[in-house]
């Protein structure tokens, strides 16, 4: 390799996502106007079983991540219950202390968090995996609502697409606007991306809820449109409303107001995605009275507004 340009290595674990592994090793693959040159490696030499009915022959073992200035970690399947091996953690650890940066995509997230490197750090993944991670690692400030996390010589991404996310932020860090833009036209993909994941997550209410007040829950959301108070739901439920709070908290892992303002947020999202409705009339019609109050509670829910939402999503 020569040495005039960025060396990424991708460190493909066992059960590593096509897509995954894919978008570093595109993005940065060597042309005239990219200055950066990829490896891909595994563990060891040889075939590496990846997710999704792929295998991966990799020429490389960890000897690769020596010469690198950046090793990109792709995300694997069973995260939750698959510890990445001890030689894989001390390569990395071996890495960054040589000075080279290390970025995760999805679930490669846990491999970097066995490391001990994002401790103390913010950092995301998935979706999915969000709250597991940050019960298995609860040093680490887990933020699952963001594309993508710099700290700097440690980054972490969400989901799959947003690798292309964090890939375009590392050109534009390291060589600017122009050629990052560049590299976006190339992949025909977007140079930014307003918003958050959250917005991508199929129900912001939690999942499961507990079956206790489940009646009052569904009287709830057929009512949306209405004042809905504390006391409301509780006399519904026939209970106090300070019982009505504490069991409702202990059953669902929200408060009932929080509960509803998510409820609100989920059917004005319904609303955007399959109707031409404007935003004051869906701020109406789910019980958020104005525009205003819909562009606030979706910008601190979803990270993007309800313009951008039904631009992203609308059939």
């Amino acid at each position: 390799m020569s040495r005039r340009n960025h060396h990424v290595a991708v460190l493909v674990l066992e059960g590593a996502k096509p897509l995954d592994v894919g978008i570093p090793a595109q993005v940065f693959s060597n042309r005239p106007n990219m200055p950066y040159e990829v490896r891909v490696c595994g563990a060891a030499p040889g075939l590496v079983t990846g997710g999704d009915g792929l295998s991966y022959h990799v020429a490389e073992g960890l000897e690769a991540l020596e010469h690198a200035d950046t090793v990109f970690i792709p995300g694997y399947r069973e995260p939750a219950t698959t510890e990445p091996p001890a030689a894989v953690v001390g390569a990395l650890l071996a890495a960054h202390e040589r000075g080279t940066r290390l970025a995760a995509i999805s679930t490669g997230a846990f491999a970097l968090a066995a490391t001990g490197l994002l401790n103390g750090k913010r950092a995301t993944t998935h979706w999915h995996y969000t709250r597991v991670l940050a019960e298995r690692h609860p040093l680490v400030r887990v933020d699952e609502n963001v594309l993508f996390v710099d700290e700097g010589d440690v980054l972490t991404s969400a989901g799959a697409a947003s690798g292309i996310d964090l890939c375009l932020h590392l050109v534009r860090r390291d060589h600017g606007v122009a050629r990052s833009n560049h590299v976006a036209r190339r992949l025909v993909a977007a140079p930014y991306r307003s918003g958050g994941q959250a917005q991508y997550v199929p129900r912001s209410l939690p999942e499961p809820l507990g079956d206790l007040f489940a009646s009052t829950r569904e009287w709830a959301l057929s009512h949306l449109a209405e004042p809905l108070t504390l006391e409301a739901l509780a006399r519904n439920a026939r209970v106090s409303a300070r019982t009505f709070s504490r069991r409702f908290v202990e059953d669902t892992g929200y408060t009932p107001m929080q509960w509803v303002l998510r409820a609100r947020v989920d059917l004005a999202r319904e609303l955007l995605e399959r109707t031409d409705l404007g935003v004051e009339e869906i701020a109406d019609r789910v019980g958020l009275g104005t525009g205003a109050n819909l562009r606030l509670h979706f910008q601190r829910i979803l990270g993007t507004s309800p313009t951008e939402y039904r631009h992203t999503f609308s059939a």
